[in-house]
């Protein structure tokens, strides 16, 4: 038997898949984009955001692997039969995914900001789930909830700041 077991690899890599992806469609809109529009001023500076999105995405990963542990082990290759905590992570994984695309790559902010929200209620329920299988697992939910408040706060900012990107154009890029 391996002493690293291959599904606690794959918890804590799993997360990371769409957070690179996502990495990708993020560097290319910084300079084009971001940093272009408004922004309150105590935003965390641009480079704080993947090491911050990387450690948060393996402790979420840690945390799937403890509560599919506790769980006995459920057959993670069929979601329709996964328990409500492991679907509420998928979820929560999903909408977290998907905020990246949406505000970067269609600039969309009034989309971003409700996807945003979407996405703390997911995260919340997913942390009280977590938190009735393994108290650990909810635990490693807090860091989470916490820097994804900043995140929407953020999101909220540049949505109040910036109205010409509320829906994904801009007034300046409809004249040229």
């Amino acid at each position: 038997m391996a002493w690293f077991p291959l599904p606690l690899l794959f918890a804590v890599v799993f997360p990371n898949i769409g957070g690179i992806m996502g990495g990708f469609i993020t560097s290319k809109n910084i300079p084009t984009w971001y940093e272009n529009i408004k922004k309150p001023k105590w935003r965390p500076p641009n480079w704080a955001f993947g090491p911050a999105w990387t450690y948060l995405y393996c402790s979420m990963g840690y945390a799937s692997y403890r509560v599919w542990l506790e769980l006995e082990s459920p057959n993670v290759l069929s979601v329709l039969t996964l328990p409500a905590p492991l679907m509420l992570f998928l979820l929560q994984i999903t909408l977290n995914w998907i905020w990246t695309p949406i505000f970067f790559e269609m600039k969309n902010l009034t989309l971003a900001l409700v996807e945003i929200l979407l996405l703390d209620a997911a995260v919340v329920a997913t942390g009280f789930a977590f938190w009735n299988v393994d108290d650990v697992a909810g635990l490693l939910i807090i860091p989470y909830v916490a820097w994804l408040t900043l995140a929407t706060a953020l999101t909220y900012c540049i949505w109040r700041d910036n109205p010409e990107w509320r829906r994904g154009y801009s007034q300046e890029a409809k004249q040229e």
